[in-house]
């Protein structure tokens, strides 16, 4: 347990990544590691920025059809057996309840994992006709997967918060509008609201969600050259609702079986936002999610400190009711402006404004900008500080976009030799894209080497591929072999390390 700390990040982002994202994970009070190896605990100014993605996400949802419910984080160990790719995707990664009190259960319960083997009974409980489809249920909840891995918080935890949405539909190709619309969302997200670009993909066939015929991801390069899986949606074809029996009765009078999917994104997604424009200060924000968009610290001396603090009031009325803008006046009479300029940059607040006696005498406020260099200082005119602070705000975003798209634009390079895909990620890290054929064999021969995999296969225009959409073979990359055995190639790899 860290307790509390001083402020300041002594780690360096470009030299101690590790170390430089605990501190401003502690330090800027979003989490704190729990007693138990694995766990966090989640500080309310890290749960609030979980609210707020989760708002934007709920809301989309809810626009498209989906409706909020929630069931048992136990699952029968009955209910788990009935999908056989299930058990054996999760198994190593299940807990288990085993007593109730003092009482050994008949049967075990496992601590959800996921909740397709207890979502999809209930499912087929409520699905009688093809007017009850399509169906679509999202939960907010945690799951529980024992990984034994180091606890990197947000990104590696036994225990995480996520949504989890699952959908059963009359027609494949219905299925397959669903994932591709909710790969979009997870998409929007990202590129919208978090100021982080993503590649959008599918996973290889060896790395899908276990039973899925299909598995789409989008991908976000970090900055320490790491891609992190930022959100997936499956299609899982007629797999679950043949293993639990979710069937309706067609116009015909037919009875049928469901397609389904499933579809999550996890507090990852915090993760990578931290991980992504955060700096050597502390903590950097998008106003989209800033718990404060803007903090206004008043300068004084004593005798100016009553016509300082009543303008400082009166911009922050302003601005507040202007209703589009979360403000906090710092009036605190215990620390100095220095003091908290340094806070509030460790806390990522994405605005500053400072107010002294002469942007009183002016009539005016001075700015700066958490996502710029924090010297760069501008003069804003009070007569239109509602507008003036809008576009202060959405040029954050700009500057913060178009760093991290800068980053993947760079970092994203050809391959047509193993020792290249290996030297080069070595090197650089970031994406490398190469003809594959498709074989896990030759996924191997990297990975082994330098601890890098396939993050993805990308999908060309946001669509299906066709094989999934026709459910025929695919196509070979004409005249391309594949760089690891020299076979004809199906697909082109993005080779990257991963979080």
């Amino acid at each position: 347990m860290s307790g509390e700390q001083e402020l300041g990040i002594t780690e360096s982002k470009n030299h101690n990544t590790g170390e430089w994202y605990a501190e401003v994970v502690q330090k800027a009070k979003l989490a704190d590691y729990a007693p138990m190896g694995g766990f966090i605990v989640t500080r309310p100014r890290g749960y609030e920025l979980w609210e707020r993605l989760q708002n934007h996400l709920d809301g989309w949802f809810k626009e498209t059809g989906a409706r909020n419910a929630y069931f048992p984080v136990l699952i029968p160990e009955s209910f788990l057996e009935r999908e056989a790719d299930i058990v054996e995707g999760f198994d190593p990664e299940v807990a288990w309840v085993t007593h109730g009190g003092y009482e050994e259960l008949e049967e075990r319960l496992a601590v959800r994992p996921t909740s397709e083997s207890i979502i999809t009974p209930f499912m087929s409980e409520w699905t009688r006709s093809h007017r009850d489809l399509p169906m679509r249920l999202n939960q907010w909840c945690s799951v529980i997967r024992w990984e034994a891995t180091e606890t990197k918080p947000f990104f590696r935890t036994k225990e995480f918060l996520w949504q989890e949405g699952h959908t059963a539909h009359a027609t494949e190709d219905g299925a397959l509008d669903e994932v591709m619309m909710r790969l979009g969302q997870y998409e929007r997200l990202y590129e919208d609201v978090l100021a982080i670009p993503v590649l959008r993909g599918k996973k290889p066939e060896h790395d899908k969600f276990p039973g899925a015929d299909m598995t789409t991801t989008v991908e976000a390069l970090m900055p320490d050259g790491k891609s992190v899986q930022g959100g997936t949606s499956h299609a899982l074809g007629q797999s679950f609702a043949e293993a639990y029996d979710v069937t309706y009765t067609d116009e015909d009078e037919e009875e049928r079986t469901a397609w389904t999917t499933s579809w999550g994104l996890s507090w990852r997604a915090l993760g990578a936002l931290i991980m992504t424009h955060s700096d050597d200060q502390g903590l950097v924000l998008p106003p989209a999610v800033a718990p404060e968009q803007v903090v206004i610290v008043p300068i004084w001396q004593e005798d100016t400190k009553d016509d300082v603090l009543q303008y400082a009031t009166e911009v922050a009325a302003e601005l507040e009711e202007a209703g589009d803008v979360r403000v906090h006046l710092d009036d605190r009479d215990q620390r100095n402006p220095g003091f908290k300029f340094n806070e509030w940059e460790l806390k990522g607040v994405p605005l500053r404004i400072e107010i002294g006696p002469n942007e009183v005498e002016d009539e005016v406020v001075t700015a700066v900008r958490r996502s710029d260099n924090q010297n760069t200082k501008r003069e804003l005119d009070r007569t239109e500080l509602v507008d003036e602070v809008d576009d202060q705000l959405d040029t954050v975003f700009d500057e913060l976009y178009a760093k991290a798209a800068e980053n993947l634009a760079e970092n994203v390079r050809t391959a047509t030799e193993p020792e290249e895909i290996m030297g080069t990620i070595g090197q650089h890290g970031g994406f490398v894209k190469t003809p594959w054929c498709g074989d896990e064999a030759c996924e191997e021969v990297i990975k082994e080497k330098v601890a890098a995999e396939i993050a993805m296969l990308p999908l060309e225009d946001g669509e299906a591929p066709e094989a999934a959409v026709e459910g025929g073979e695919e196509v070979a990359v004409e005249g391309d072999e594949c760089t690891m055995c020299g076979e004809d190639a199906t697909e082109v790899a993005y080779f990257a390390k991963t979080y």
